[in-house]
């Protein structure tokens, strides 16, 4: 069976559809990144504006966006480019009639759906992958993000960043794309001609406040200060920042941690000894905050330490819905959880 193409590598090379395209995914700044693509192979920049038709998904009949595909455009090349916007509840309302539309299209113009959600075990996802363009837009993760992260500020921002650099630009930043871009565009004007964004620079430049006080809070609560974590969250989620961008700030640094703590566990079961500064290199920790990393770490113990991947995954799973509990009191259980001392941490 065909697979779709993730995003980064649709925007590395991309391709012209053909009648149908279906971007997907989790992350807004890569489906966007990818219609933008898209337009400028379909339409061109000429006729960009004038041959260009965007509807929202929601009230969407099918009729209206047949009807604009094959509508001729009076002025430039003729080709039509139609994105339907979280079409979702489009697809879910005219999926027989998409399914027969990547079969025969009989319009010349080429539809772009852009959606959070594309199971790849239905029939309009084969359909899609086989004849038209199924485009990925989920955001990378771990080794894949700091990759693109160099990449996109070579072939974006015309400027290097060095693979620690973009670590520390991930650790400050969180893992939303946009707002990495967002840092890198005013980095790339901080660095001197043909020279490459260090550590240094991201450490001097990048940082909001409310990233700073992410950081903040997470080393108060594994110093075990629990009243000034909390303190700290309150500021952040008093001043608007969503609760999954908080765990997203706070997460690349446990989980590091929860992966040295695993690769003790591992080596010890295999009758070898390694020092827990050695792990956390081979996680990725790096030298600048490496002996604050491994205070906590061993604050923190080998019990909760081998926990931290089961508490991220479930105030993850219940940040996105699968628990009624209010954010506040999801994130509220996760900083006492690194926060209190051992011998009560259950």
């Amino acid at each position: 069976m065909a697979k779709a193409i993730p995003a980064t590598d649709f925007l590395a090379k991309p391709s012209r559809p053909s009648a149908i395209c279906v971007v997907f995914g989790d992350d807004a700044f890569l489906r966007r990144q990818v219609v933008i693509a898209l337009r400028t192979i379909v339409l061109g920049e000429d006729d960009a504006e004038i041959s260009l038709t965007r509807f929202e998904g929601r009230d969407l009949e099918l009729r209206d966006v047949m009807s604009e595909l094959e509508t001729v455009a009076m002025f430039g090349s003729g080709q039509r480019m139609v994105v339907v916007d979280d079409a979702d509840d489009f697809v879910t309302r005219h999926r027989a009639d998409l399914e027969h539309y990547v079969a025969a299209p009989l319009a010349t113009g080429v539809l772009v759906l852009t959606l959070k959600s594309f199971p790849a075990n239905t029939r309009l996802y084969k359909a899609v992958a086989a004849k038209g363009l199924a485009i990925d837009a989920s955001a990378p993760k771990g080794a894949l993000l700091t990759r693109w992260l160099t990449d996109w500020a070579q072939h974006r921002h015309a400027t290097r960043i060095s693979r620690a650099a973009a670590e520390m630009l991930i650790e400050l930043t969180g893992p939303e794309l946009g707002l990495l871009d967002q840092e890198l565009a005013k980095l790339a004007l901080s660095t001197p001609s043909k020279g490459q964004i260090t550590p240094e620079l991201v450490k001097q430049q990048v940082g909001t406040w409310r990233a700073k006080t992410a950081w903040v809070m997470l080393d108060a609560a594994l110093d075990g200060k629990l009243p000034e974590a909390m303190s700290q969250l309150d500021l952040l989620l008093g001043a608007g920042e969503h609760p999954i961008g908080v765990l997203g700030q706070i997460s690349y640094s446990l989980r590091q941690m929860a992966a040295a703590t695993r690769l003790i566990l591992q080596d010890e079961a295999a009758g070898r000894r390694v020092s827990l500064s050695r792990a956390l290199e081979r996680v990725g920790v790096r030298s600048f905050v490496l002996q604050k990393v491994d205070g906590h770490l061993r604050r923190l113990g080998r019990r909760r330490g081998r926990r931290l991947y089961q508490w991220l995954l479930r105030a993850d799973l219940d940040l996105k819905g699968a628990s009624s509990a209010p954010p506040r009191l999801i994130l509220e259980r996760l900083i006492v959880q690194l926060a209190v001392p051992p011998d009560f941490s259950g």
